[in-house]
């Protein structure tokens, strides 16, 4: 019998935190495990975490699912995030010496990535082979944020990562020719973030979604847009909520999503005098949310960057039709008959930062009967065939960790 081969994770945050990188790293994971050994180190970032049946204490080290996870820090997210290169870099030392790792698979750009390429340095100056890294860029940043936020730093690091990178996967084609113009000559495999499609494709029965919606008080003729995103500037919810104005009075809005800007979307929708038509639901529970989308009509989120965005594929796998901005990585899966007229139809674009056109194409999918269903069709069709994470996990087994560097 084979020895199982060893990989060590570096991520900046890591479940209980959830974020689409969070996820590919549990989904793949739980899918290789019969192959695979997994150790990742992470940020502790908070002593305890309020979660579903009370306070969950964050240990300093556990297993989740197929992986060995440690945690570092004290638990002030600041002062974690900074020591997190130099006290990964010692425990991913230690941990190599206990089992040797075939490889290091550093998650996104950021703090704990300089961890795994600390550790090679030490390694060099010990007369020690370094270890290939695999880095996966999973970013959904704007350009200007890329290169001028902290003085540039952040696009210094991104040219020293992709200098010291191995391998390198991506999520969207958009992030692989990002990564070229930073300074990457290898080759690239496009490993795009999944969806658990038997979930979100699951079928609910009619008490449970009548239940959903009496308790958003969902009325015959209404109509439901749905996001589910963070709070934050370049997810686009302060332009779904100005296309209200531009839209019948029964369609509503549905914000699934906690971020720092939720104080000021609430007191844009009461100074249009919106509050009675935007529900903001906060965060909801994971396995809950097939449950919305089924009892939704149309997904929006009119983003202003997007690295790819696992939501729209969430919302595509559960028959919602989506409506995005052509930006990002968006246009891998995301197929408009106007403007993708050699492709059978998965959604329909929007203008940047335009509520006028995103209630224009609202009003589109609500007449157009026809195109709404070709589009639901398709795109349930698409993510099926590319983004279940079953294939996706595959593609990493066979194209990334199973390669000798």
């Amino acid at each position: 019998m084979n020895e199982k081969k060893r990989i060590l994770i570096f991520s900046t945050a890591y479940l209980p935190f959830v974020g689409g990188a969070e996820i590919a790293i549990k989904e793949i994971t739980s899918r290789l495990g019969n192959d695979f050994e997994f150790d990742l180190i992470t940020a502790k970032l908070h002593r305890t975490l309020r979660a579903k049946g009370g306070i969950k204490k964050l240990v300093r080290q556990e297993r989740v699912g197929n992986v060995n996870v440690y945690r570092l820090g004290i638990g002030v997210p600041l002062i974690d995030k900074f020591l997190l290169p130099f006290w990964g870099a010692i425990k991913a030392w230690k941990l190599e010496k206990r089992a040797n790792c075939s490889h290091f698979w550093v998650v996104m750009v950021s703090y704990a990535g300089g961890a795994a390429y600390l550790l090679n340095i030490f390694r060099r100056i010990f007369g020690r082979k370094k270890i290939p890294i695999i880095l996966t860029l999973q970013e959904g940043d704007s350009e200007s944020h890329l290169r001028y936020r902290w003085l540039g730093l952040v696009n210094f690091s991104w040219k020293l990562a992709l200098r010291r990178a191995d391998i390198l996967t991506v999520i969207s084609s958009y992030l692989l020719e990002r990564a070229k113009q930073n300074g990457f000559i290898g080759e690239g495999f496009l490993i795009p973030n999944g969806v658990d499609t038997k979930r979100f494709q699951a079928e609910f029965s009619e008490t449970e979604l009548n239940l959903l919606k009496r308790k958003l008080n969902k009325k015959e003729d209404d109509i439901f847009i749905i996001t589910t995103s963070r709070l934050v500037k370049k997810n686009g919810v302060n332009d779904v909520i100005s296309a209200l104005q531009f839209l019948p009075e029964n369609v509503k809005f549905l914000i699934l999503g906690i971020g720092p800007l939720k104080r000021s979307l609430k007191l844009k929708a009461r100074s249009l005098k919106l509050e009675g038509r935007i529900k903001f639901l906060g965060l909801v529970d994971p396995d809950k949310i097939p449950q919305y989308l089924h009892i939704s009509d149309i997904f929006v989120r009119p983003s202003l960057s997007e690295g790819m965005g696992n939501s729209f594929i969430e919302a595509m796998a559960a028959s919602i039709p989506v409506i995005a901005t052509s930006v990002g990585g968006i246009v891998d899966f995301l197929f408009d008959p106007d403007k993708n007229s050699d492709k059978p139809p998965t959604g329909l674009f929007c203008k940047v930062r335009d509520p006028e056109d995103i209630a224009k194409q609202v009003k589109r999918l609500l007449k157009n009967p026809v195109l709404r269903a070709q589009i639901i069709l398709n795109a349930k069709r698409l993510t099926a065939e590319k983004y279940d994470w079953s294939i996706i996990a595959k593609d990493m087994k066979e194209k990334v960790l199973s390669v000798k560097v």
